[in-house]
């Protein structure tokens, strides 16, 4: 077992690669470097594919309680001034606190087993394989429609890679047409909430607030109708799921039904977006799915392989443990670069390539172990078939200007993609 050297400059090294438009490089350069860094003493950073899935996967691995975080030194990274000291917190904050420290015991995300396997369980008996396939003519009736109203000059995101995943999950929830443009903007302003504590600026945090009280009250509000008349929605379901035991409580389902909003729009957006960006600016691969459509979930698979909306995810380390040859003590974090970890080396050759006639290689894009992405299915589902809606025009497309990028960091993703036809 090997205890690394505490490495403090690789503090500035990895503030260098929030932010990037293109992250890659460095990424290629963090691993060659050394597959794991020590720049802090309760600080892991795992770029490699091995050690990111045992991480993953390990039951030593999990989330503690929130605490003073080793990620709050990369302030010194950033150039932006460090947040408040705790003891100088404000009475606000503090209730905020209390409010985070609620949510947090509801969402599957940030819950160990038994309490994960219980909510998960039952969420995921409100969204089976069977519910994901009855979608499937929906989504290609949304996808359809929005693929042929695109005029000569469009854009990606706006047009197509945003609206459909939110009508999809907004149907799915039994959200109203009228509400969901203010649905989408409180989960954008809370989707800045999975980035690093240290990025998140005071008026970011104030917006985040906002976002969720005001989708606590509004799913507050739709689960007594729900319950009072059930539909064939997943609110509903979600209301009246149960087992040996119990039920979701009515926080743990505004919770849940918090998560699905926002995941269920903001990665799907993400790699419909990401995949066509790969195959504009790769031709080849374009003409190879054009010549063969029924390609399409591998191209979707090799995107999210190539380009992951999650970037990266933090665990904590519950015991002392091992990942390879270094040991972790208990309480230290563990932070894996899945961006990096996609294109490691150690998964075949040519992984800065993105070719998807090739044998697939393997991701960690949905994560891995017990918090593998509850809506996989769907995400892939709706992606694939944006993408065979859109491959008869992208041949003939265009960019007309540099892609833009979502000042994200954890969840990536194009804020912008325009385009216009060749004819148009």
């Amino acid at each position: 077992m090997t205890d690394l050297e505490v490495r403090p400059e690789e503090l500035q090294a990895l503030a260098a690669l929030f932010g990037l438009g293109d992250p890659y490089p460095e990424y290629a350069k963090w691993r060659a470097r050394q597959s794991v860094v020590r720049p802090h003493e309760k600080l892991f950073v795992f770029s490699r594919y091995e050690d990111c899935a045992a991480v993953l996967s390990s039951s030593a691995f999990g989330h503690a309680p929130r605490e003073a975080s080793p990620l709050r030194s990369l302030w010194r990274g950033t150039g932006q001034p460090a947040p408040a000291a705790p003891e100088t917190a404000s009475a606000a904050d503090a209730d905020a606190a209390v409010v985070t420290a609620q949510d947090n015991a509801s969402n599957m995300l940030r819950l160990n087993p038994p309490d994960h396997t219980r909510l998960r369980r039952l969420a995921s008996r409100a969204l089976t394989p069977a519910s994901v396939r009855a979608l499937m003519p929906r989504i290609e009736a949304i996808a359809g429609e929005l693929v042929g109203d695109l005029g000569p000059s469009f854009d990606v995101i706006r047009d197509v890679a945003l609206p459909l995943p939110v009508r999809v999950i907004s149907e799915l929830l039994g959200i109203p047409e009228a509400d969901r443009p203010m649905v989408v903007t409180w989960s954008e302003q809370l989707s800045r909430s999975i980035d690093p504590g240290f990025l998140i600026t005071p008026e970011n945090r104030v917006t985040m607030r906002a976002a969720r009280d005001s989708f606590h009250d509004y799913l507050g509000a739709l689960i007594p109708k729900r319950r009072r008349e059930p539909g064939d929605d997943l609110v509903s379901a979600l209301v009246h799921v149960h087992d040996e035991d119990g039920t979701l409580t009515e926080h743990e389902i505004i919770i849940t039904c918090r998560l699905l909003l926002i995941a269920g729009h903001e990665t799907t957006r993400s790699v419909i977006g990401g995949s066509v960006l790969a195959l504009l600016n790769h031709p080849t691969q374009l003409a190879a799915l054009r010549a063969d459509p029924d390609l399409v979930e591998r191209c979707v698979e090799e995107a999210l392989r190539y380009d992951p909306p999650i970037q990266l995810l933090v665990r904590s380390a519950l015991e002392d443990t091992t990942v390879g040859d270094t040991t972790v003590p208990a309480g230290a974090r563990a932070l894996m670069l899945l961006g990096a970890a996609n294109r490691d080396e150690a998964l075949g050759d040519d992984p800065e390539d993105f070719d998807f006639v090739r044998p697939a290689r393997r991701h960690l894009s949905f994560g891995h172990g017990i918090h593998f992405c509850l809506g996989a299915p769907l995400g892939r589902a709706e992606a694939a078939i944006a993408l065979r809606h859109l491959l008869p025009i992208l041949a003939e497309s265009r960019m007309t200007e540099p892609p833009v990028w979502k000042p994200h960091t954890v969840l990536r993703g194009l804020e912008h993609l325009r385009l216009t036809t060749t004819s148009g």
